[in-house]
């Protein structure tokens, strides 16, 4: 079955840097877009950056020029490089896969980020 398993989390002071890394099995990875959400206390999850097949990319525009979202398909991973971090980037970040049909995507279990002041 489709997994999804995110790591590299943690706590980090304001412009700090932090790669987060998703880990996926039981599709094939190299041809589905894959993307990064962030739910952040009592807002709604929000998608951070996507990057589809052909490794086009778009983000969000609170994180243009700090984040960069990449893959590597020979290791069925994506990766989310996130520099000069703030205080609002504070969430809890997961790896979606999407597909054509929403019923057929599948969300990783998250990993929270912190950024202090």
């Amino acid at each position: 079955q489709v997994q999804l398993v995110e790591s590299g989390g943690g706590l980090v002071q304001a412009g700090g840097s932090l790669r987060l890394s998703c880990q996926a099995s039981g599709f094939t990875f190299s041809v589905n877009t894959m993307a990064w959400y962030r739910q952040a206390p009592g807002k709604q999850r929000e998608l951070v950056a996507r990057i589809n097949g052909a490794a086009s990319t778009n983000y969000a525009d609170s994180v243009k020029g700090r984040f960069t979202i990449s893959r590597d398909n020979a290791k069925n991973t994506v990766y989310l490089q996130m520099n000069s971090l703030k205080p609002e980037d504070t969430a809890v970040y997961y790896c979606k896969r999407e597909t054509l049909r929403i019923e057929y995507d599948s969300w990783g279990q998250g990993t929270q980020v912190t950024v202090s002041s």
